[in-house]
């Protein structure tokens, strides 16, 4: 069976090389094309030997992106459905700020942590992503614009930390000089709260930002909104966040979407600062986006402006995140599910 070869870091793929009786500095020509030049064929590999391409066809493969749709917001947000080698369908969103391009991208192929707000989840999961189908996403995405992105979000479709180990090595070869030389600073991975996961997150020690999605104050709230509740209630949750700060001490961001009447109260505000109050965090306020197969709904823009400043009268950093791409349905889940259910 032929190897992902972009999965591969450096010290592997020379230990390949030498197997197929090559020499191992072939390692470092092989990662450049594959990781800074993004080539997605090896005859594109233009100072190896012909053999040696021979071989690496013959034993390996690249993963490549097939992009089905493309939508492009009036805010010059893009999200992509992309199609993999197994017909599987992923999306990733490229959006456009001052300071240059980032880009949100999926760990998973759908999603069973059954979040109600969120249409990743609504069909389940399929299959973990690999880390090579995880740079894919940016590779073909770069090629196509020729852009250069700065900063990454795994925070499309999917739970990543429950696909841990591709998750790490994704951020090792996206981070690696001979690469696309994103820093880890520059890397936000977000979680709905399995904490066993984030304490071995922890042991990594990665200067990356961690974004919990918290969403409610209350066991009770979040429970009903987040299964994954029943498993980790809010205070195991926060024991675990606590082990995470205390072990890389990185501030970790609570994502917190509001919704009109669910967790956008004064009783919820007041509890959510009381929680945050002595921990090193910043809360993001999403205005959550509506999805058809919910009931939820949007909180209105003078709730959401009066939570935020409950918040910050309290001494809680409080950010609200601007919306981009909701006329292109720019939400995890929204054009796969779209497409799906076009396509049956």
């Amino acid at each position: 069976m032929k190897q992902e070869i972009n999965a591969l870091n450096m010290e592997e793929l020379e230990l390949a090389l030498i197997e197929l009786n090559e020499k191992k500095f072939r390692a470092k020509q092989i990662f450049k094309w594959l990781h800074e030049k993004m080539v997605t064929n090896f005859g594109d590999m233009s100072n190896l030997s012909k053999s040696l391409i021979d071989k690496l066809d013959e034993n390996f493969y690249i993963t490549s992106m097939n992009v089905l749709e493309r939508l492009e917001s009036k805010d010059q947000t893009i999200k992509y459905l992309f199609q993999l080698h197994d017909h599987h369908i992923i999306e990733t969103v490229l959006m456009k700020y001052k300071h240059g391009y980032s880009i949100c991208i999926s760990s998973q192929v759908g999603c069973r942590m059954g979040c109600n707000f969120c249409a990743s989840t609504i069909d389940g999961l399929e299959r973990n992503l690999t880390s090579g189908e995880m740079l894919a996403q940016i590779y073909t995405i770069q090629r196509e614009k020729d852009i250069k992105i700065r900063n990454v979000v795994v925070m499309g479709s999917g739970e990543p930390l429950e696909n841990l180990d591709h998750l790490l090595r994704f951020i090792e070869l996206i981070n690696i000089p001979e690469g696309q030389n994103i820093g880890q600073r520059n890397i936000t991975v977000s979680t709905c709260g399995l904490a066993e996961q984030i304490r071995k997150l922890a042991k990594a020690n990665l200067q990356i930002t961690l974004a919990v999605s918290l969403h409610a104050p209350y066991d009770d709230i979040r429970q009903s909104m987040m299964p994954i509740n029943r498993k980790y209630s809010i205070q195991t949750l926060f024991d675990a966040c606590d082990y995470y700060t205390q072990s890389t001490n990185r501030r970790i961001t609570y994502e917190y979407a509001l919704i009109r009447g669910v967790n956008d109260t004064d009783a919820c505000a007041n509890e959510l600062a009381r929680l945050l109050k002595h921990r090193l965090s910043h809360i993001n306020l999403i205005p959550v986006n509506d999805v058809i197969e919910r009931e939820y709904e949007k909180s209105s823009e003078v709730r959401i402006q009066a939570f935020a400043g409950q918040l910050e009268k309290k001494g809680i950093n409080v950010t609200i995140r601007r919306e981009l791409g909701s006329d292109i349905n720019a939400a995890c889940g929204q054009l796969r599910k779209s497409y799906q259910d076009k396509e049956k």
